[in-house]
């Protein structure tokens, strides 16, 4: 099903069960955060808080915070089908070498994607020509947080010269009644487009939308695909745009909030500090100010929220649709990777694991080199592991497992120098610091290794067909109804199936 905006989600949340009324009074400052923390850690519902105090406009918080729900987004039943999609129209896209942007843009499920804009939409329905975001329950979530962050925006720019439209979300902490911070990093397409215009950019900042253009809004796109479009792809209808009230660009005709008004790029005021999805705090630092001119909403707006923080959080499954839907791109410029697990615990650019189909040697290394320059979606990673293709990168025991036991230091770890990411505190300079590629990929004499590769312990598979067969007869069924799947030795879930059926688990 495809959503025209945030509240028809929220209807098909509620009408699947995966939404949860909170009707008790919450407060925006930290206790909505700390609900939310524990709500998303235990595998919970998205969460509507109707009665939040200090405003009249319900929050909603955790309406990615699961894999049904991040696919519903995209009306799939799981990522892989979205994903598939993506595949399937890279494959329709590229019949031959000289088949250009253009070319691509003329398919039918590309131009039908293209936005569309339209006269009116209800995040016009009330103007507020005298805006006010104290009225607006932004959350404060962390304790040592400055002060109350916009956390899901939409934040619409465009290229002065172009008129290309950029979707980015960038965190914005809100200073008073008209005033936020503007937190666009130096990597990021919004701040390329605040550098072109100079010291004054127009800025629309839409909050809730249909989750696809929210998920957009995140995704790693190169300059020449805008994120409106993106959205428009990948749930298979154009979305629409309609002109804002007070600046020269276009929005969500169905958000449930629109703020207005111009970034300041010589307003420069001290941001931060912020519980971010590192787990730690981001420092305080200088980022330029947003002047808001207009607010416009919707007649009965849902103000939308994450609360971000140590993993697992709901963001982890924006980065995991990131993983999947980007795989099939990264293969078509690096065609012998395999699979791809950008692991929540990493943070999705502190550590890519990557399989490949190795057929020469110093492959992996060309791999890593490959990957980092390849835009916002890997050049700031700051760890690539790269094994063979039979090694399942989503089983990260087994991973652990391969590459402790195959790597030495000294041939196989690639020390890196490059731009990383703003939040990386672990690098001694801001935004520059060095990155780690470890191979570890089975290696052969072309490669230095001058004895023969010991061959994995691997059971037969007669003999694993037959005790899969027998298990019964053994009587050890009675592990499955008597120990959890997730309980079996620490080796996961679906750990006791693997047991049943295959001699060498």
């Amino acid at each position: 099903m495809v959503h025209d905006s945030l509240s028809d989600y929220v209807e098909t949340l509620r009408r699947s069960g995966e939404l949860h009324v909170i009707r008790a009074q919450v407060d925006p400052y930290l206790e909505i955060a700390e609900i939310t923390d524990r709500v998303v850690k235990a595998g919970g519902p998205a969460l509507l808080f109707s009665n939040v105090r200090g405003s009249r406009f319900p929050v909603l918080t955790n309406q990615f915070g699961s894999e049904r729900r991040m696919a519903a987004a995209f009306g799939a039943e799981s990522l892989a089908e979205v994903a598939e999609r993506i595949r399937s129209l890279l494959n329709l896209a590229m019949p031959g070498p000289s088949f250009g942007l253009k070319s691509i843009l003329s398919l039918a499920p590309f131009a039908s994607a293209i936005p569309k804009t339209v006269r009116t939409g209800s995040c016009q329905d009330v103007v507020m020509s005298e805006p006010d975001l104290t009225q607006l329950p932004v959350l404060t979530t962390w304790p040592m947080d400055a002060g109350p962050f916009v956390t899901l925006p939409l934040v619409v720019t465009k290229d002065p010269q172009s008129g290309r439209p950029n979707v980015g979300m960038y965190r914005m902490q809100v200073y008073n009644a008209r005033e936020t911070g503007m937190h666009w990093q130096r990597h990021k397409h919004g701040r390329a487009h605040a550098d072109a215009w100079g010291a004054r950019i127009p800025v629309a900042v839409a909050i809730g939308a249909d989750p696809a253009i929210t998920y957009a809004a995140t995704a790693p796109l190169p300059p020449v695909l805008d994120e409106f479009m993106f959205a428009g792809i990948l749930r298979g209808k154009a979305v629409k745009l309609v002109p804002c009230k007070t600046v020269d660009l276009k929005v969500p005709a169905d958000a449930e909030f629109v703020l207005e008004g111009y970034v300041d790029n010589t307003d420069l005021r001290t941001e931060g500090p912020f519980g971010d999805h590192t787990g730690v705090y981001s420092p305080a630092d200088s980022y330029p100010t947003f002047h808001v001119e207009c607010i416009t909403h919707r007649k009965e707006p849902i103000y939308a929220a994450t609360v971000v923080g140590k993993p697992p959080m709901e963001d982890a499954w924006l980065g995991k649709a990131t993983e999947r839907f980007f795989l099939p791109l990264l293969q078509m410029v690096v065609p012998e990777i395999v699979d791809m697990n950008l692991p929540v615990e990493g943070g999705f650019h502190n550590l890519a694991i990557v399989s490949i189909r190795k057929s020469y040697p110093g492959q992996a290394k060309k791999v890593m080199n490959a990957l980092w320059g390849i835009g916002h979606m890997m050049m700031l990673t700051r760890t690539i592991v790269i094994v063979d293709a039979d090694i399942d990168v989503q089983d990260t025991r087994a991973v652990a497992w391969f590459a402790l036991n195959n790597i030495a230091p000294d041939r196989d770890v690639v020390m890196m120098p490059g731009p990383v990411d703003d939040l990386d505190h672990g690098s001694y300079s801001v935004a520059y610091g060095t990155k780690i590629g470890i191979d570890a990929t089975r290696k052969s004499a072309a490669e230095g290794y001058t004895r023969e590769w010991p061959p994995d312990i691997l059971m037969n598979r007669a003999t694993r067909e037959l005790v899969g067969a027998r298990w019964k007869e053994y009587g050890l069924d009675i592990i499955e109804r008597t120990f959890r799947p997730d309980d079996w030795s620490g080796q996961g879930p679906g750990a006791l199936e693997r047991l049943r059926k295959s001699g060498d688990a």
